[in-house]
């Protein structure tokens, strides 16, 4: 395994990565089932990397577009290494990804727009733009109210200001505006309101669509940025491409709603994703969380029957509110190590699913 270097105060996940062949079966757009033989594609002679989608992984360029098919490979090395990762999806929209946070950027003729002022990253996201454009950036989005997503903002006003930059309008939902304050925010607040849960705004000659989902799973402002005549779609944490879902799906507050939610984004008209994590995101990237999701749920179905709650009703415990936990503990257990031998190779694996088995479980016991 490579040693890395994190230039971050993030912890690291250690994945280990060698050659094999995988299988993955995902649905289409139409519903139908592929079957996809995904080999170990490499960036160099070093390193292997296993695609759920079949992707051919390419050098990041700010200068060529990504092609249908295509990942940045070496992506986790890349984020340890450098100060960020820059990607053209089209000739005015870029993707950026700083230390596995990631955010999107437009250059029009007379200004930018950028999405997340990512938090302690803001700095590194105006070194990026500054690499494809000396623009004035005139408006900032906020895609939901997360902190970790748009936290830097304050810090990013600094640094436009020192470069002698008005001030740039502040652009939410409503619903993201009222969490902001709600949660008494220190965030800089929106100057600009887009209605909810459907919405758009102009940026130059750019129609930008807000698809606020009806029952978020993310959390209750979550909602899809669809820059329309680009097609790309901003939505951070709706999940990670090119990775079985991460932690909680992607810190998800529920999992009673996500399915629906992909199924939402799926009929929307785009072609790039910006998952906020994870590669550059396609359609067929949200088909195969998809069938991951009915995978393990059919493994957290199967693990609850064969590992009944009453084995974990123990009084010695000294409390009863060790017995759900256990249970679930062991479900997780269960279901990740059935699904091992089919998604195991895949980037986070191992660090993931079992929390993500536990969001399962719960919703299979809350709701039957």
């Amino acid at each position: 395994m490579n040693k890395i270097k994190v230039i971050s105060a993030i912890a690291a996940i250690t994945i280990a990565t060698g050659a094999a062949n995988l299988t993955v079966s995902y649905g289409d757009s139409s519903n139908q089932s592929k079957q996809m033989s995904v080999t170990g594609s490499n960036i160099d002679a070093n390193e292997k990397e296993f695609s759920p989608v079949g992707a051919k992984y390419v050098n990041p360029s700010s200068t060529r577009l990504i092609q249908s098919g295509e990942k940045i490979g070496n992506l986790f090395n890349l984020n340890a290494e450098q100060p960020y990762v820059l990607q053209r999806l089209t000739k005015n929209t870029y993707w950026v990804q700083v230390q596995y946070y990631g955010t999107t950027f437009y250059v029009g003729s007379k200004g930018v727009m950028v999405f997340d002022p990512l938090e302690y990253r803001s700095e590194q996201v105006l070194k990026a733009i500054r690499q494809v454009t000396k623009l004035p950036i005139t408006t900032i989005v906020y895609s939901h109210a997360h902190a970790d997503h748009i936290n830097g903002t304050s810090e990013f006003l600094k640094a436009l200001e020192a470069e002698g930059q008005k001030k740039p309008r502040i652009v939410a939902s409503k619903a993201t505006a009222e969490k902001l304050a709600y949660v008494d925010s220190k965030i800089p607040r929106p100057t600009e309101l887009v209605a909810w849960p459907k919405g758009k705004f102009k940026f130059e000659n750019q129609v930008l669509e807000l698809h606020g989902f009806d029952r978020a799973a993310h959390t209750d402002d979550h909602a899809a940025w669809l820059m329309k005549g680009e097609k790309v779609l901003h939505a951070p944490d709706l999940l990670n491409p090119d990775q079985p879902s991460f932690w909680n799906f992607a810190g998800s507050e529920n999992f009673v709603y996500l399915e629906q939610n992909y199924k939402d984004v799926l009929k929307l008209d785009w072609k790039w994703l910006n998952g906020g994590h994870g590669n550059v995101g396609e359609k067929k990237d949200i088909n195969f969380h998809l069938a991951f999701i009915a995978d393990l749920k059919k493994a957290v179905s199967d693990a609850m029957v064969a590992l009944p709650y009453g084995n974990y009703v123990d009084s010695s415990k000294g409390a009863h509110t060790a017995y759900l936990a256990e249970w679930m503990d062991a479900v997780s257990v269960k279901a990740t190590d059935t699904l091992r031998p089919k998604y195991g190779k895949l980037y986070g694996f191992e660090h993931s699913t079992p929390a993500n088995a536990k969001m399962v479980a719960f919703k299979m016991y809350s709701y039957q």
